[in-house]
Order: C-alpha cells, then sequence, then structure tokens
C-alpha cells in the first residue's frame, strides 16, 4: 500500500461522486488526512466509507461552494481541524446540455459560478494557507471541453477553458511561495455525470435515421478513443495523486489529459 501522501492534509470539493470519490479514495489509500466536500448530504456516508475501508482520518463538510462565506469558513474547518492545508482539488462541476435557442440564461450563469467562479474562489481560499506554510499544490478540474468545445455546451466549454486560464495566471502569482497549481481534462468518464451525457445528448441527437438508447451514444463515442475505452475515476485519480505528490514538485501552470488519447492538445 502506498503512503505517499501521508501527513498531508487534502481537500477535494465535489469529493461524493465520480471522479471525486476516486480522487478521495486514492488519497485515503496513500494515507493523507482528508477534507472531503460536496453540496450533497451524501458525502458523509462515502466519508464514513472511505474512512472504515482505509482508517483515513476524514472531515466531511457539506458547502456550496458557490457561496464566499461558506468557503472561507471550509478552509478555516481544515486549517483548525489537522493545522495544515497541503492540498486542495478544485473538482466541483454541474453540467446542462441544450440547443442554444433554449438554454436559459440561468443556466449559462450556474455553470459558470460552480465550474469557474468557485475553482478560483477555492483557490484563493486555499492558497492563503499555502503561502503561510510556503509550500503547497491547488490541482484543478477542466474537461476535455477546456481544449475543444462540442455541441449544446458552450457554457459548460467556456467555464472549463476559463479553468485553465485561473490555473495558468494563479500559477505564475503563487510561485514565490512553491506553490503549484496544475490543472487535469477528463475525457469520457464511467460516471454519473457521463450517464446524463449520454442520456440527454442522446435525445437531442436522435433523429428520424438514428436514436440512440441508452449507452449507446457513449458507446459510439468511446470507438473514437484510442485505447478503446471509457476511463474511469482512478484513472484520474492516478495523475492527480502524482500532481500533489514531491515527484511534481517543478510541475506547474500544466493542463494534463486524462482522456485515452481522445484530444492531442
Amino acid at each position: 500500500m502506498s503512503r505517499e501522501q501521508r501527513g498531508k492534509t487534502v481537500v477535494i470539493t465535489g469529493a461524493c461522486r465520480g471522479i471525486g470519490t476516486g480522487i478521495a479514495a486514492r488519497f485515503a489509500r496513500d494515507g493523507a488526512r482528508l477534507v472531503m466536500v460536496s453540496n450533497a448530504d451524501r458525502v458523509f456516508a462515502t466519508a464514513d466509507q472511505l474512512s472504515q475501508q482505509y482508517g483515513s482520518e476524514i472531515l466531511a463538510l457539506q458547502v456550496d461552494v458557490t457561496d464566499e462565506v461558506a468557503v472561507q469558513q471550509l478552509y478555516q474547518q481544515a486549517f483548525e481541524r489537522f493545522g495544515q492545508i497541503d492540498v486542495s482539488i478544485q473538482n466541483a462541476g454541474v453540467i446542462t446540455i441544450d440547443r442554444f435557442d433554449t438554454m436559459p440564461k440561468s443556466d449559462f450563469e450556474r455553470i459558470l459560478a460552480v465550474n469557474t467562479t468557485a475553482v478560483w474562489l477555492c483557490c484563493r481560499e486555499a492558497a492563503k494557507y499555502m503561502v503561510k506554510q510556503g509550500s503547497g499544490s491547488l490541482i484543478n478540474t477542466s474537461s476535455g471541453q477546456g481544449r475543444q468545445g462540442f455541441i449544446y455546451t458552450p457554457h459548460y466549454a467556456a467555464s472549463k477553458m476559463g479553468v485553465i486560464g485561473i490555473t495558468q495566471s494563479l500559477a505564475l502569482e503563487l510561485a514565490p511561495w512553491n506553490i503549484t497549481v496544475n490543472a487535469f481534462c477528463p475525457g469520457i468518464i464511467d460516471s454519473e455525470m457521463w450517464d446524463y451525457n449520454d442520456r440527454v445528448w442522446g435525445e437531442i441527437l436522435s433523429s428520424e435515421e438514428k436514436t440512440y438508447g441508452k449507452g449507446e451514444l457513449m458507446a459510439e463515442w468511446v470507438k473514437n478513443i484510442p485505447l478503446k475505452r471509457a476511463g474511469q475515476p482512478e484513472d484520474v485519480a492516478g495523475l492527480v495523486a502524482f500532481l500533489a505528490s514531491d515527484d511534481a514538485r517543478y510541475i506547474t501552470g500544466q493542463t494534463i489529459n486524462v482522456d485515452g488519447g481522445l484530444i492531442f492538445s
């Protein structure tokens, strides 16, 4: 059992499903102390499960990461509990899929609030503690759509491209305090979000010539992945664990694809 993260305090937002749970499980296995954050109350059950499985010390918090005061309190609670904040992983994210002429402005604003503004907000608050320590790692979840926009999701593409800009800017600003800032772009990952994507994109893209049933659109897209499979949350977690490790201490300002070779950029 790897213990490369032993003694580190790791904050993970969006931690109770999909990629977030996979990341939390990896850090729990590797000996970190976790602060698992979600806006859903199932974060408490997920944290209990990981604590029992790996013997990890975990603080679970239900937080709306778009609420500035709540985010400030989140990092204050994390620091008060563990005395340091070594890694903060901004993973909370949402998506909607809609045609340009029916997408409400409220959807656009909500996606940007959760996927972009909240990433900056969490980075800002975590970095305040890391500056005092003189070290730390900020890791942000972008998307394949941070590299290349896709149909019916202009708001999501904008939000994830924004994450890359935040990452590059903060990497320059925080470098004097030995704080690295990186991002990753997941492709098609077997998760609840991709269950939604498969269903809603399938409904919109269905026509008289082609109708997509459950799982059929995702299977069709997976055929275009060079590695010929959808990713698993643990595939993403491996990269994130590396970026948080001492082996990545000279890597900053980077955005790395985790997509089986789907996008080369």
